[in-house]
C-alpha cells in the first residue's frame, strides 16, 4: 500500500532542469537578471515543488554552473551554455 504520491521534484537535478526551464521564460531585466520570486513563485504553487525541493533544485544548478545565484539571494542569472550533454 501506497501512502505518499511520488514527488517529481524530489531529486535535486530535477527540480534544477525545472528551475532552469522556468528562467528561460521569464523576461530578464537589467543585465540578465531574473528576480527568484519569478521562479520561485511558480515552481511551489503550479508546480507544488516544496522549499526543500527549491533549495535543492537551486543548489544543484549554481553548481554545475547551470544558473548564476547573486550572494544577496534576490536573483540568478542564466550561465552560458556548458559543453556539458546534461545541460538542458
Amino acid at each position: 500500500m501506497k501512502h505518499t504520491d511520488e514527488r517529481p521534484y524530489a531529486d535535486p537535478e530535477a527540480a534544477a532542469r525545472k528551475l532552469l526551464e522556468l528562467a528561460a521564460i521569464v523576461a530578464a531585466v537589467q543585465d540578465g537578471r531574473i528576480y527568484i520570486e519569478r521562479i520561485n513563485a511558480p515552481f511551489m504553487v503550479e508546480l507544488k515543488g516544496s522549499g526543500k525541493e527549491f533549495g535543492a533544485g537551486l543548489k544543484h544548478a549554481v553548481a554545475h554552473d547551470w544558473l548564476e545565484l547573486h550572494e544577496s539571494g534576490t536573483y540568478v542569472r542564466l550561465k552560458k551554455a556548458s559543453e556539458d550533454p546534461r545541460v538542458p
